[in-house]
């Protein structure tokens, strides 16, 4: 048996970037920060803060760049995923993204902007047989 899930919560990095794949479907990525306090054995307060790299797909991944903005607190549950891809120049990258299966809303936000109404929990959009049809 084995197991692949993934839950966070944190604050995105930038604003999300929707893109469109070539049979119309909706991808979201953005960047996700979570970080963890502890003290060390002096006595100290130390901070780590972990970047994750987000994929939504689907009406979610709509939602998300409508609603979303730098700053804003969600919970995200989904899946690890490492991929392949060439750079411009030719070199082999490796890249590991959250794929999420759920996008909760949370508090903070573009505030006074917000509108009203804003989804706080999306439906799950599974990813498909086109995910390696990311456009960017």
């Amino acid at each position: 048996m084995s197991v692949n899930r993934v839950l966070l919560i944190g604050n995105l990095g930038k604003d999300p970037e929707v893109r469109f794949t070539g049979s119309g479907r909706a991808v979201a990525r953005f960047p996700l920060a979570t970080s963890e306090v502890w003290n060390d054995q002096e006595g100290q307060r130390q901070e780590r803060t972990e970047w994750h790299n987000v994929v939504v797909w689907g009406k979610q991944a709509e939602s998300c760049g409508q609603y979303l903005a730098k700053g804003r607190q969600v919970y995200v549950e989904g899946a690890i995923r490492t991929r392949q891809y060439d750079d411009k120049d030719g070199n082999r990258r490796y890249i590991t993204e959250i794929i999420a299966q759920r996008v909760q809303f949370l508090g903070g936000g573009r505030g006074a902007d917000t509108p009203r109404g804003v989804p706080e929990d999306m439906p799950a959009a599974a990813p498909s047989a086109a995910d390696d049809d990311i456009p960017f």
